[in-house]
């Protein structure tokens, strides 16, 4: 359910939205890659789940390019 709502809510952007989305997510995977190797991230599955939120917001980018 959550995710079908961020899809949706990600649908609902325009394109300059969503790519100052994208360029935040990117930011806050590499801080998060950056604390993960100095040993002070503690939720390492929030890697995981930006990763597969940076790979929706480059797909809704991309529908969007082909509509």
């Amino acid at each position: 359910m959550k995710i079908k709502s961020y899809v949706e809510e990600l649908k609902a952007k325009s394109a300059s939205e969503l790519n100052e989305d994208l360029v935040a997510a990117k930011k806050e995977l590499f801080n998060l890659r950056f604390q993960n190797a100095t040993n002070q991230l503690d939720n390492t599955s929030r890697i995981k789940e930006v990763r597969r939120n940076i790979a929706r917001i480059q797909t809704v980018i991309t529908e969007k390019a082909k509509a």
